[in-house]
């Protein structure tokens, strides 16, 4: 019998295989792997007119029918992912760093960039789990092609347990990968409270609670975490552990948009004494959208200019080919000019009351901006 201890910071919780394994895979049947080298997949679907077959029969062997193409699909997934990645290898030591000739082969295929990057992570977490050992080969066709991908992104004590589950014949849900995460964090993570993990494991507080609250934290500083694991330890209930969940968030997405703020590099002001602040008056969920609307706006002024700077490029040399001789396009160019002046008018529609903006646009250099008004 396979044992894994897990240590914490004062507790020691040893857990047993096999026991915490079959609640999770209990009631599930074991299938033989699907053979692969068959030329062709065959399966029995039910005649959607036979009347003799009732709604739940019918639907338990859609369900059937629907797992193993899923599992045949991630086979050949995780393959498609490996013939990507040679060919991203390839390119990148016969072409430029850029990898301009694997995206030239891309669009070729009529394969997205994203798809592409997609299998080639599924072939990465294949090479994980089966190269690592942790895995067969065969064992593969037990997954669906979500669980294989959760599975490759759980923590490594998890990892072990779910492969050891699908080498014995067990198949694997990514419902059941992300429960056992969920309770793996639960009951070992450092970064709870004891308080907390305790009463998780006495099942006095469910895990699917408690796990974003882990996910969460990880995210803060050393210095933000012990303030939250303060409260935690007042008051170890489950809507604490919520309200520390979306402050944690709120937090993190305060910090990470903060980086990228440009109004904000310039300046001395200490994000996390504001954030401190905007908690004690019980708005930092709306300090956490205000940087968040800015982000908005920077990004939309900066793609503003540069497509008003190509619009007057493309104005420009309009004007030039046309003439006299073509007085329309001439009133076009005119009316398009209005979008990419210093000063722009648009319309707001119908439903604005048929309202214009106008929109002044001016450069100028670091030195002589002023700081804006305070209203």
């Amino acid at each position: 019998m396979t044992k894994i201890a897990i240590a914490s910071q004062n507790v020691f919780t040893e857990i047993t295989f096999r026991n915490l394994i079959s609640v999770f895979f209990s009631g599930f049947s074991v299938s033989s792997p699907l053979q692969l080298d068959s030329p062709l997949l065959n399966l029995e679907l039910p005649d959607p007119e036979e009347e003799a077959l009732n709604a739940f029969e019918f639907l338990e062997r859609i369900d059937k029918a629907w797992s193993v193409c899923d599992r045949f699909d991630l086979q050949t997934e995780i393959w498609r992912g490996r013939i990507l990645r040679v060919v991203r290898d390839r390119e990148k030591r016969g072409g430029d760093a850029r990898g301009a000739g694997f995206l030239q082969w891309l669009r070729e295929r009529e394969i997205s960039k994203t798809r592409a990057y997609s299998l080639i992570q599924l072939a990465d977490s294949s090479d994980e789990l089966v190269g690592g050992g942790l895995l067969d080969e065969a064992s593969v066709n037990n997954f669906s092609k979500r669980a294989f991908l959760e599975t490759a992104q759980a923590v490594p004590e998890v990892q072990q347990m779910i492969s050891n589950a699908a080498n014995e014949g067990q198949e694997i849900t990514r419902k059941q990968v992300r429960r056992l995460n969920e309770d793996f964090l639960s009951v070992t993570s450092p970064l709870l409270p004891d308080e907390i993990r305790q009463k998780t494991q006495s099942n006095l507080l469910p895990s699917r609670v408690v796990a974003p609250l882990v996910k969460e934290l990880s995210k803060l500083s050393e210095s933000q975490q012990d303030i939250l694991r303060g409260t935690l330890k007042d008051e170890p209930e489950v809507d604490c552990i919520k309200d520390v969940t979306n402050t944690a968030r709120w937090i993190a997405k305060s910090t990470d948009t903060s980086l990228s703020l440009r109004a904000l590099q310039s300046s001395d002001v200490s994000i996390e004494k504001a954030m401190q602040e905007a908690q004690r008056l019980d708005a930092l969920g709306v300090l956490s959208d205000a940087l968040a609307q800015s982000q908005v706006i920077e990004s939309s002024v900066l793609k503003l200019y540069t497509a008003c700077k190509r619009l007057g490029g493309l104005n420009e040399k309009l004007w030039i080919e046309s003439g006299s001789s073509t007085p329309y396009l001439r009133d076009l160019i005119a009316i398009l000019q209005t979008l990419s002046g210093a000063t722009m008018r648009i319309s707001l529609g119908e439903l604005a009351g048929g309202k214009r903006i106008r929109l002044q646009m001016v450069e100028e250099s670091v030195d002589h901006l002023d700081p804006p008004p305070i209203p």
